[in-house]
């Protein structure tokens, strides 16, 4: 009989958990739809991901292709445009929707990819920073203010410059430069979080250092490290295209806005279309990125007034 009382404790517990689960996701669906910036970056950002995902089936040239007898043609709706290439061609002839669509998945990549190095090493030094102080975190700290001290976009032209380009190189770079954000807001948390009841009870009952991180203190600040993720995937898509443009960051035949630019601004005066549409994928973009993020830290910061952003 007491068996069974458990088991049905345990399915009720589980249901509960369930429902509880169910309800959280529907209420953020709910903010999201009443939303309008946060709706608007989102319906922004899963366009841009799925035209990156679906690349291959949305184009019909490649990307890197040369024909120069189709050099600077314009768009298909100007005088001399075809629907063959509907946004035209750069100066070597090459389709510019199949570059910017491919482009994305650069911009993509190395945004995301540069957040995930840069954030999973800044919370790993702003855990250490935090709960342990003392001369860890005057280290820690001192080291941030000298990478806040150094300009980050001369500071990446100096380390490509030595290291060489490359979609990898530029990843590893882009995140190594950008840890400290994700450091002080990871620290500011844990010194608030560590100070509470629930750790001192933990303690208490003999909980290690490093139970008391992944279990007690981790999941509290998981919340904050999303959105400064959110924030900074838009700051990193700007650096990469930034570095492409100067020639530093993504090489061909890798496509990518930043390079597309670089190659259109002398045809600015005369084939517009060249810089014009890789300049408005990158502002699309980060517009959408910027503005999800700013719904998403009114959503999960708990000492944000309003949930709602209108």
């Amino acid at each position: 009989m007491r068996d069974g009382d458990e088991t049905s404790v345990l399915v009720t517990e589980q249901d509960h958990n369930r429902q509880r689960t169910i309800a959280g996701i529907q209420s953020f669906w709910q903010q999201l739809i009443i939303s309008k910036t946060g709706l608007f970056g989102a319906v922004l950002v899963l366009v841009v991901v799925l035209i990156a995902i679906a690349a291959p089936l949305l184009t019909s040239h490649d990307p890197a292709a040369v024909n120069p007898l189709n050099r600077l043609k314009p768009p298909a709706w100007l005088e001399g445009g075809t629907a063959e290439y509907w946004l035209g061609t750069d100066n070597l002839g090459r389709d510019m929707w199949s570059r910017i669509v491919y482009g994305a998945r650069v911009s993509l990549i190395v945004g995301m990819g540069a957040v995930i190095v840069s954030g999973i090493l800044g919370a790993i030094l702003g855990l250490i920073s935090g709960f342990y102080g003392k001369w860890l975190d005057a280290v820690i700290m001192r080291v941030g203010d000298a990478f806040m001290a150094i300009p980050t976009i001369l500071f990446m032209l100096v380390v490509m410059a030595i290291v060489g380009p490359g979609m990898t190189t530029l990843i590893f770079v882009i995140g190594l430069t950008n840890w400290v954000p994700f450091t002080r807001v990871v620290r500011s948390e844990v010194l608030s979080i560590k100070e509470r009841d629930f750790v001192f009870a933990a303690r208490s009952i003999g909980a290690k250092n490093g139970r008391l991180i992944i279990k007690h203190i981790l999941p509290n600040i998981i919340s904050s490290f999303i959105v400064i993720c959110g924030m900074n995937v838009g700051t990193t898509i700007i650096m990469e295209a930034s570095l492409s443009f100067l020639g530093l960051g993504i090489k061909p035949p890798d496509v990518s806005w930043g390079g597309m630019l670089s190659d259109g601004r002398q045809y600015v005066a005369t084939s517009w279309w060249v810089a014009t549409f890789p300049g408005l994928a990158i502002t699309f973009t980060v517009l959408g990125v910027i503005f999800l993020g700013d719904w998403l830290r009114d959503v999960l910061d708990p000492r944000t007034e309003s949930t709602q952003k209108s």
